[in-house]
């Protein structure tokens, strides 16, 4: 396993930090990172840092994935950081222990924490927290929504246009697309400019959104698009509005 991937850990890291201990059969610390998930035996709290459990723990994470399982965080997302077939499959069996070790812990059913919307985010970090210190896990775009009043700003919009990097099936799971569309008022037109569309137009309209424009003018580089990218989404934003006001 790649040492690296070791961010794959359940939120062990970011708790070890504040004083707990994870410990295997003989008593002993094991392994940080994802590679020590399997081997713990016991959770010690007795370290805890007296505050931690003083302050109110919210995190916001932008995915709906669970812990494990085939949308979990080791199968969708160890990918993307380089793990192999072998990697995935030993870190989602360690983030499968560490969720029946933690619910021992707490009384708490296991597949609660396995199987739990968002639980999958940041290398699993939310299962710890929970688990351990109460954490409340929310859409990170429903809690900036909620502070700079979202719905309000959209209450009177026609058109509401929103981005994103690369629009696909996660875009739609509590990202700031799936934010807009949901804070949108009924009626309006809600658009998106990405740097690319991978959404057909059916499965746009399924997600509620009227449309999708990728800003690359055609063959390009990334890097072209970075550069330009102010210029592009400037012109593909007055290309969707015009196409909009026509069509009303």
């Amino acid at each position: 396993m790649h040492r690296w991937l070791g961010q794959h850990d359940g939120g062990t890291g970011l708790l070890r930090a504040l004083g707990v201990e994870f410990l295997d059969d003989a008593g002993a610390p094991v392994a940080p990172g994802g590679q020590g998930l399997a081997e713990i035996a016991a959770v010690d709290v007795s370290g805890l840092h007296p505050r931690a459990s003083d302050v109110r723990w919210r995190i916001a994470v932008d995915v709906d994935n669970p812990l494990t399982g085939e949308r979990g965080a080791a199968a969708v997302f160890g990918p993307q950081k380089g793990a192999d077939e072998d990697d995935v499959a030993a870190l989602d069996a360690g983030l499968s222990h560490l969720a029946g070790v933690l619910a021992a812990h707490t009384g708490a059913e296991a597949e609660d924490y396995r199987q739990a919307a968002g639980f999958g985010a940041a290398g699993g970090i939310p299962v710890g927290l929970v688990s351990l210190l109460g954490a409340e896990v929310v859409p990170g775009s429903q809690m900036v929504g909620e502070a700079v009043g979202l719905a309000e700003s959209l209450a009177e919009a026609d058109i509401v246009l929103t981005g994103e990097g690369s629009l696909d099936s996660q875009s739609l799971g509590g990202k700031v697309v799936e934010a807009v569309r949901r804070n949108a008022p009924a009626g309006a037109a809600v658009v998106v400019i990405a740097g690319t569309v991978k959404l057909t137009a059916a499965e746009c309209r399924e997600a509620g959104l009227t449309g999708a424009f990728s800003i690359a003018p055609g063959a390009a580089e990334l890097q072209e698009l970075l550069e330009r990218a102010p210029e592009l989404i400037t012109q593909t934003a007055a290309q969707a509005c015009g196409l909009l006001a026509h069509s009303r």
